[in-house]
């Protein structure tokens, strides 16, 4: 039977872990997810809602140690943890209240784990239907941390001296790939905290100490870029969840002095791909990793990866090299014409003072009897509407002109970046009351017109 260690540290004293500013090695993180192990229940599964990402990664190794499956929620919504316990009933809970930690414990050796064994089972979105498992062997998994740190370059410093701080949470596929699994088996060491606004993310970042590593999604890099905080020496700046412009990733570059790298994936695959965004719209297969057209869908194998179609469309160079040029199912026909919305997305968020913003279908013009329209709802406090549809009208057809557009403080997106498409049906029907109720009414002697 062939193991991989629990983590991938040399020594006992190695940093692995940051909390407050404060190291914790990789002997304690040992210690501490054995004492779990021993107290969890009896059960086959153990659903990990910990925010913390040190406590996290105690309860990910507290059930490995034990021969438990992880299972990783796509969200802490009440309703949908109730999900995973209907659908998982042989299933033990531990949130960061359950964690007991031990000041100076250390253990080692680490203890070897199966590589076969299901050390996790991840859940995509739901954004398209009910939210689907996906089985992670731990082989699989230790693979995938070791080809992305040559994918980053990462390697190219002493990686015991690499500190990531993620904006994104552990449970997400991403954040648990590029944050706890890259520290076990980069080796290097992440922060407990999950920074989410400017001031958290640079006060963490502070507190740190050797090459620190940025891991986040396109959102929270351009609130960054925003805000009036001056940002700490980032040695690299990791993005993925969606896509980033090459005009956004240049900015962090210029303005931090650092480099910008997006990892694609997804999580039924897996990561797939790295690009520095500024060199252009190549991606670079991770290392083994081979993609292949079939059928009329797009196919990754080989290396770490969980074997399986992709959901975008591909523009192949080579079986290791390709540009996105959208989802599968992005491409929207309105008049006889034909466009991705994720292309349309690109183009609202080049749009100089749009901090944020989203372009979509809604579901009632979808149903309805006549022609559908794209709805968008757009953060950018400095446009007036008005100037935001003048720039959209330089670059798209009249076709994709949103109707409505809805200018707004913020948009609901999720922690890791994603934006529920009922959320977003909910804000448009909230802008359209507000603009309905600040109309005046007619007066009773005034014919309306017909």
């Amino acid at each position: 039977m062939k193991t991989e260690p629990l983590v991938g540290h040399r020594k006992a004293d190695a940093r692995i872990a940051v909390r407050a500013g404060v190291p914790i090695t990789a002997g304690r993180l040992v210690a501490d997810a054995a004492a779990l192990a021993q107290r969890l229940p009896d059960s086959h599964y153990l659903l990990n809602t910990c925010r913390d990402r040190y406590f996290f990664a105690v309860a990910f190794c507290a059930a490995l140690i034990g021969g438990r499956t992880s299972l990783l929620p796509p969200s802490r919504a009440q309703e949908t943890l109730e999900q995973l316990i209907r659908r998982y009933p042989e299933t033990a809970f531990v949130g960061d209240d359950d964690i007991a930690i031990l000041p100076g414990s250390s253990s080692w050796p680490p203890p070897a784990i199966a590589r076969e064994h299901i050390a996790a089972i991840a859940f995509t979105s739901g954004s398209t239907g009910e939210p689907q498992p996906q089985l992670k062997t731990w082989g699989g998994i230790v693979d995938g941390a070791r080809a992305e740190v040559a994918a980053l370059r990462l390697n190219e410093v002493p990686i015991e001296d690499v500190v990531l701080v993620s904006t994104v949470s552990p449970q997400h596929m991403y954040g648990f790939e590029s944050t706890v699994l890259l520290a076990l088996h980069g080796p290097c060491a992440f922060a407990a905290e999950h920074p989410l606004h400017p001031d958290e993310v640079v006060a963490v970042l502070a507190g740190i100490s050797g090459r620190r590593v940025l891991i986040t999604a396109p959102v929270h890099l351009r609130a960054l870029v925003e805000s009036s905080h001056p940002m700490p020496a980032l040695d690299k700046v990791v993005s993925a969840t969606a896509p980033l412009t090459a005009a956004l990733a240049a900015r962090c570059e210029s303005m931090w002095n650092t480099r910008v790298f997006e990892v694609y994936g997804c999580t039924e695959t897996g990561m797939l791909a790295t690009r520095r965004t500024v060199d252009g719209p190549v991606w670079s297969a991770m290392r083994d990793v081979k993609i292949e057209q079939r059928g009329g869908r797009f196919h990754a194998r080989g290396g770490h990866v969980h074997a399986g179609p992709l959901a975008d469309r591909l523009r192949l160079i080579s079986d290791t090299a390709f540009e996105l040029e959208g989802r599968a199912d992005d491409m929207v026909n309105i008049g006889g014409k034909r466009a991705s919305l994720e292309g349309l997305n690109r183009i609202l968020l080049s749009i100089d003072g749009v901090i944020d913003g989203a372009m979509f279908l809604p579901a009632e013009n979808a149903e309805a009897k006549r022609e559908p329209r794209l709805a968008a709802a757009v953060v950018a406090p400095d446009l007036t509407q008005a100037q935001l549809l003048a720039a959209l009208r330089t670059q798209i057809d009249a076709a994709f002109w949103p109707r409505p557009l809805v200018m707004v403080d913020t948009l609901p997106r999720n922690a890791q970046g994603k934006l529920p498409r009922l959320e977003l049906l909910a804000l448009i029907k909230r802008a359209r009351r507000k603009r309905l109720a600040r109309q005046p009414k007619a007066r009773s002697d005034v014919a309306r017109i017909q």
